[in-house]
């Protein structure tokens, strides 16, 4: 498959550049992959969808405030995003510079302290922080939240917030997963009260996942790192839910990434450490049932996930209605539930299968 295969048109007006005055108030687009068919609705109806004994699985990965400015020796204005923090002075970034810095070169921060570049890796710069508290401590006192670059406005206080989910608790992220998003106290309360059981990953979403594919041909893409953990309290819910019948609904591409890399035959175990998943149609999934997530960008990995799970013929058609109906795309945008057929199995439950216009994954 090519990457132009999962191309559609969208006007930039329905780029949502801020988050609505409350979390759970965007619109959902509701799949049925068994018949074809799709609903408008409103993310507070999410409840009348689930069912008691239904596992929602989220990321409770934190985002840092990873974008710092500085100032080269030279006195040229410096961008700096932070990609991962790989120690405790010492993270891979991307740097906005006119010319890019060399081994040795290093950057004065506001605070009057200074970044080392250490070298290059893959793309990105390594550079190693010289200041006397952690570069986690350093970021919350000089960073910027990292606002994706198709909100073309300047972060403010309230993205300090609204660009967090609400049960964040693990800091690494510099990208939020924004399907989690949607859900605020009220919403998590209401679920709760139907019987829906909550269940976390932490997969540490990089600045890489915004990086286009460079390839054609899909199978020559190569995906960035990124690190995740998925424990055994979770594997054990996961278990428990299909015995009783309940289904696996990932919130987020990057819970489904999470776990599908911490699957093996079939089967779930308890995974530390980095995954570079690609899954595109053809991928035969084994850890869910269903997923809830934003609107992507045209060509993006994401939107071709989304595609190997419920039909890359059936997503775009979905796409081409969200825009007729002026849905709102991307991190601060609206939603898209996407459920089972009836009577289907996943392969993790009995081995059956959902594959709507499915070809292969890469797992390296």
């Amino acid at each position: 498959m090519k990457k132009s295969d999962f191309d559609f048109e969208l006007p930039p007006e329905l780029i949502a550049q801020a988050p609505l005055p409350e979390r759970s108030a965007s619109r959902m687009l509701r799949l049925d992959a068994a018949n074809g068919t799709r609903e408008d609705r409103q993310f507070r109806e999410l409840p009348e969808l689930l069912r008691a004994g239904d596992l929602l699985v989220f990321n409770d990965t934190r985002v840092l405030p990873a974008r710092l400015y500085g100032r080269k020796e030279s006195g040229g204005a410096v961008e700096i995003l932070i990609e991962r923090v790989t120690g405790a002075h010492e993270a891979t970034v991307q740097l906005g510079v006119s010319k890019k810095p060399k081994a040795g070169g290093r950057i004065e921060l506001a605070d009057g302290s200074h970044a080392v570049v250490l070298g290059r890796d893959e793309g990105f710069f390594r550079l190693h922080f010289e200041a006397p508290e952690p570069l986690e401590k350093l970021l919350l006192k000089l960073g910027e939240m990292p606002l994706p670059p198709y909100i073309t406005r300047h972060a403010d206080a309230s993205d300090m917030e609204r660009y967090q989910t609400v049960f964040a608790r693990e800091p690494g992220a510099v990208a939020a997963p924004t399907a989690g998003l949607h859900f605020d106290e009220v919403m998590l309360a209401t679920l709760r009260q139907r019987g829906v059981e909550f269940g976390y990953i932490t997969l540490h979403v990089g600045a890489g996942t915004f990086q286009p594919v460079r390839t054609d041909e899909l199978k020559d893409h190569r995906m960035h790192r990124e690190w995740l953990n998925v424990g055994a309290h979770l594997i054990g819910q996961i278990r428990h839910t299909r015995a009783v019948g309940g289904r696996v609904i990932a919130v987020g591409t990057t819970v489904v990434r999470a776990l599908e890399s911490a699957s093996n035959n079939g089967e779930l175990h308890p995974f530390a450490g980095e995954t570079q998943i690609f899954i595109f149609p053809g991928y035969r999934f084994s850890s869910i049932d269903g997923l809830l997530t934003n609107f992507h960008l045209p060509q993006s990995t994401l939107l071709m996930l989304v595609s190997a799970l419920a039909g890359r013929e059936f997503v775009l058609d979905a796409y081409r209605h969200a825009v007729e109906q002026r849905y709102r795309f991307f991190s601060y945008g609206d939603a898209m539930l996407i459920l089972p057929p009836a009577g289907w199995v996943s392969e993790g439950r009995q081995r059956g299968r959902w594959m709507a216009g499915v070809d292969r994954a890469r797992l390296a």
